[in-house]
């Protein structure tokens, strides 16, 4: 009887346990965190403010576009020529541009969009904005810094991003600074519970050390490459993260520039390989250099110089859907939108990138339905395609029938002009709100801990193992 004691007080720990792990962890898998939507409503619920800023930050941002008149220097060409006229009287809400130099970051528009909707229309979204500062979780600093960068890089003065003057993103990123580390809310937590969004890797450029304590929302950490290395040039085997990490912040997905497929829609794929995109890269890339002259002359395996834009979309289209492997190796930073391409394609990732961080691991799984290659491997003569022909078809079906289980999580679109309007209980945006939750208790632990620093104490920056 008294040896029962002990296993009844373990039995009751452990419950416990789970109870509170419960509070903070959402599903740990696609099936179990879609399943769950329906109970929305009685779950808890990432509560959000949205700080003050003015317009002019993020859907005046939309106005200025869609009035401009000359094309995006970098391409030439005005994807949006046809859309503007339209778009321009769109009143109150534009749309974000279908540039895809653009459009592949948009996660901004689509996550104020939902914080923008009408309470009585949010009852799919995992997010609840609050109007009482001590009611919420965390602060949402609603600039559209990605589009801000953008209009500077195709707009701007040639070479002039990386200046100051006559910069009129930095005039915009100094605004927000200026106006979020002034106020109530940045003071009393020193910004650990504010959000950023910078899906751009260059976004927020200039003032990017004054708002490392925030969450920042990224695609990867390749923005983050010149400071990371100087900080590591003592370290053959660790990245010294100095502003991000995989504690604070959260990995979102691009934006697929592709239409989705359905799995009844899939048809026989001719081709084992296929990749479109720029030869030349730079850091990470140089491996794209060497892994396309390896493959351009493979049989089965199709190299495509160029970007999806209106020539080369349709090309991509093809090819992905025809080809039983899409290639995904690192380029300037260490992901594209090209892997969430290939995902609403149906084309199973081969992605070559040893330094790659993706969206929603611990909600998803990518082994499921994409194949990991070491760049040691892959850079070896005939070694990747003899591998991918080794893979047995019931295998790339398998692979096929989980992807297409998980598309939707990588969609942002609602449907709804402006994003104002009920969000896809499964989709990208719901999952971004369930990562951001996921870091609420470590936010909170921070705060505290700040909080009884003594005065005039600074603590150094510090390099977070993940």
């Amino acid at each position: 009887m008294k040896a029962s004691v002990p296993l009844v007080a373990f039995i009751l720990l452990a419950l416990a346990l789970l109870l509170i792990s419960s509070r903070f962890n959402p599903s740990p898998s696609p099936k179990s965190l879609l399943s769950s939507s329906p109970t929305l409503q009685s779950a808890p619920r990432l509560k959000v403010f949205v700080a003050d800023l003015p317009r002019s930050l993020n859907y005046g941002l939309l106005d200025e576009y869609w009035a401009l008149s000359t094309p995006d220097s970098r391409i030439g060409v005005d994807p949006d020529a046809g859309l503007r006229p339209a778009a321009a009287a769109a009143a109150p809400w534009k749309p974000y541009p279908e540039n895809p130099l653009i459009k592949q970051y948009n996660a901004e528009y689509w996550l104020l969009g939902d914080l923008e909707t009408p309470g009585g229309r949010r009852g799919s979204s995992f997010a609840e904005r609050v109007y009482d500062l001590d009611r919420a979780d965390v602060v949402f600093v609603p600039f559209f810094a990605t589009l801000s960068a953008e209009m500077e890089l195709g707009w701007g003065r040639k070479g002039g991003f990386l200046k100051k003057e006559g910069n009129e993103d930095y005039r915009r990123q100094r605004e927000v600074v200026d106006r979020i580390r002034e106020s109530e809310a940045w003071r009393r937590s020193g910004g650990r519970d504010h959000v950023f969004v910078l899906t751009d890797p260059v976004a927020t450029w200039h003032v990017r050390s004054e708002i490392a304590p925030a969450v920042l929302l990224v695609v990867d950490f390749g923005g983050w490459y010149k400071i990371d290395s100087k900080e590591s040039a003592n370290s053959s085997n660790m990245i010294h993260h100095t502003q991000v990490s995989l504690l604070k912040d959260v990995i979102v997905p691009y934006t697929h520039l592709l239409p989705r497929l359905r799995l009844s829609e899939n048809r026989h794929r001719r081709n084992l390989l296929y990749f479109k995109g720029a030869k030349h890269r730079h850091r990470g890339g140089l491996v794209r250099e060497k892994l396309w002259d390896l493959l351009v002359d493979e049989p089965g395996v199709i190299m495509e110089e160029g970007f999806p834009n209106a020539t080369g979309r349709e090309q991509s289209i093809k090819g992905m859907r025809s080809s039983e492997f899409c290639l995904h190796p690192a380029g300037d930073t260490p992901t594209s939108c090209r892997l969430f391409d290939a995902i609403l394609s149906l084309c199973i990732p081969v992605i070559v990138s040893d330094e790659i961080e993706l969206p929603f691991e611990g909600m998803i799984d990518y082994s499921d339905f994409s194949v990991f290659v070491p760049v040691s491997k892959a850079l070896q003569p005939k070694w990747l395609v003899n591998y991918l022909r080794s893979i047995s078809e019931q295998r790339k079906r398998r692979y096929r029938l989980n992807m297409a289980q998980v598309q939707r999580v990588f969609e942002y679109d609602n449907g709804n002009p402006g994003g104002i309007g009920p969000v896809p209980p499964d989709g990208a945006v719901n999952h971004i709100w369930r990562k951001i939750y996921q870091k609420v208790p470590i936010i909170r632990e921070a705060m505290i801990r700040e909080k009884r620093k003594p005065e005039g104490v600074s603590i150094p920056l510090r390099c977070h193992c993940t």
